[in-house]
């Protein structure tokens, strides 16, 4: 298999994957490897334009990483997470996705 994409993650997201316990971080890793080969929306899922979200389901959590593509370099195409949450909704809520935008923004202003 050929890997579609790598991931880098943002300082938020890094935060909050640490703040779980090492099984639900193994989980979330392993979703997010699996997602980087695979075409999967069970794993990786557009949520709008330009945000997406890998979704990890552990126990009875469903954990969200949102993220955004950065193909500037033509050669290495990264996914990029900001943050992540415990979704207790059926949608993901605007807020989520207005931080992940906020971050997205940045990331290229500051490129």
């Amino acid at each position: 298999m050929i890997k579609r994409f790598s991931v880098v993650f943002l300082k938020s997201a890094k935060e909050f994957i640490l703040s779980m316990d090492k099984k639900t971080q193994t989980k979330i890793f392993y979703v997010v490897d699996k997602a980087s080969f695979t075409n999967d929306p069970k794993l990786f899922k557009k949520l709008d334009d330009e945000i997406w979200e890998f979704r990890v389901k552990y126990k009875s959590f469903q954990i969200r990483l949102l993220a955004f593509w950065d193909k500037r370099d033509g050669k290495n195409t990264l996914v990029i997470s900001t943050h992540g949450f415990i979704k207790k909704t059926d949608k993901v809520p605007k807020n989520e996705i207005d931080k992940a935008i906020d971050d997205m923004k940045r990331y290229f202003k500051n490129q």
